[in-house]
């Protein structure tokens, strides 16, 4: 029996606690926000992770507390003399659950449907502290090389606790390579690597043009109507076939890497028949190449209890993706210049920048990238492929800073028909049983 051939049977001997483990971790209603949820259940969820790895091999485990208040579980042991060190990255709080009402299954408990588990976090990213206690069990509790763990317990609200925790305490975390379990495979069964990240840009608009509301009868024609202002401006960022147009940023990249189907991408985006996909470049193009312009609220009257009158004022939230190459206060500037131009009758504009995101390129190269490579083809039986993700991961930018000499990946369990953030959240236990093996695999080949 080879190597490969006994870790396997190991992997898939673990895979019934691996959902017991799984089915505890959903239970913790761990959504780091005190004003949806308490407190309590972001501290349960830290304490049993820490447990967990502690249990798993690594017997230096502590939960150090961040700027943000939330609390990072740090977990390691070193390896012998001379060897590398690999640090593992995944977090255990999780995006809130969206309405009870719209999912299938119960959201804070671990359901298995179809093939899948359900639950909220089963995947992101639950699935991954997984996958990580599976792999070290699988070859602990004498690691070949040094391990180090942190789980976060803040990543889903974005408020930044653990990247501003790294840069003032590097040295707790400095290792060779870095897995960031935080992502997925192209497809279930497709060993993936996500090469990129896309930045952002999220920024807040009003627009004004009455000192208060008017009677649309008495007023309307000449008076200057906010909310059409507004629309007006938003229409301006987009053209006829959906392509982002904001003035002076680049708009016609290309995606080198593998090509996402249109079918496939309909079918995982929940697209309407008949309703067109937008852009004119590939899915791929548009997705992890370009930039992407969304409207993600405004504020305006409901139609239930709307009144005869012309808004006097209306606001906007704009998230813009931006593609690697592309700087994020460039890319604002471009944007402000852009709606100021395009403000239609001398309307009042005022531009909150609410959040800046660079974009990240992971490592293509190196004896760490090699060696998962070689992992992950032998866990899947076929080669590996890459991808970009259109989200934004601003803890990779500070590990790329603060370790430069890193090797730093990105992988996990989340393929697209897991739905994360959205309701009826799931995970395919093949992934995780695979990306196990394959993470198991490369820490005992990795030197």
């Amino acid at each position: 029996m080879t190597d490969v051939d006994a870790l396997r049977g190991k992997v898939s001997g673990l895979m019934g606690q691996a959902k017991t483990d799984l089915a505890r971790l959903v239970s913790f209603k761990s959504v780091a926000d005190p004003r949806q949820f308490p407190p309590s259940g972001c501290e349960q969820a830290a304490q049993w992770v820490a447990d967990a790895f502690a249990a798993a091999g690594l017997p230096d485990v502590a939960l150090h507390e961040t700027p943000d208040g939330s609390k990072a579980v740090i977990a390691s042991k070193p390896g012998p003399p001379g060897t590398p060190t690999v640090l593992l990255y995944c977090h255990y709080d999780v995006q809130p659950p969206l309405g009870d009402d719209a999912w299938h299954t119960p959201v804070w408990t671990l359901t298995d449907k179809n093939g899948r588990w359900y639950g909220r976090g089963a995947a992101d990213c639950k699935g991954n502290i997984v996958t990580h206690l599976t792999a070290l069990r699988a070859i602990g509790p004498d690691f070949p090389i040094g391990i180090k763990v942190v789980a976060e317990g803040s990543e889903e609200q974005g408020t930044g606790g653990l990247e501003k925790f790294v840069v003032a305490n590097p040295a707790l975390l400095q290792s060779d390579a870095i897995l960031v379990a935080d992502c997925g495979n192209f497809a279930v069964g497709v060993p993936t690597f996500t090469q990129t990240l896309r930045g952002l840009v999220n920024v807040v608009l009003t627009v004004k043009t009455l000192e208060g509301p008017m009677h649309s009868g008495m007023f309307g024609g000449p008076a200057p109507d906010a909310l059409a202002a507004m629309i007006h401006l938003l229409s301006s960022l987009r053209d006829d076939k959906g392509n982002t147009t904001i003035d002076g940023l680049t708009d016609d990249q290309k995606w080198s890497g593998a090509q996402y189907p249109p079918a496939d991408f309909r079918s995982d985006a929940g697209v309407l028949d008949g309703v067109d996909l937008l852009g004119s470049g590939t899915v791929s193009d548009m997705l992890w190449s370009r930039p992407a312009i969304t409207v993600l609220g405004m504020d305006v009257p409901a139609v239930v209890g709307s009144s005869a009158a012309i808004q006097p004022s209306t606001r906007a939230r704009l998230n813009l993706r931006i593609p690697p190459g592309t700087e994020p206060k460039s890319a604002y500037d471009l944007l402000e210049k852009h709606l100021r131009a395009h403000l239609p009758w001398n309307a009042h504009l005022d531009i909150e920048l609410e959040s800046l995101g660079e974009p990240f390129v992971a490592s293509e190269h190196g004896p760490a990238r090699d060696a998962l490579a070689k992992a992950m083809e032998a866990s899947y039986g076929r080669p590996v492929t890459t991808e970009g993700q259109g989200g934004s991961i601003p803890l990779c930018n500070v590990f790329h800073d603060t370790y430069p000499k890193a090797e730093i990946m990105l992988i996990g369990v989340e393929e697209p028909k897991c739905l994360i953030h959205a309701p009826n959240e799931s995970v395919d236990p093949s992934e995780i049983e695979h990306m196990a093996l394959a993470e198991a695999l490369f820490l005992t080949s990795y030197r």
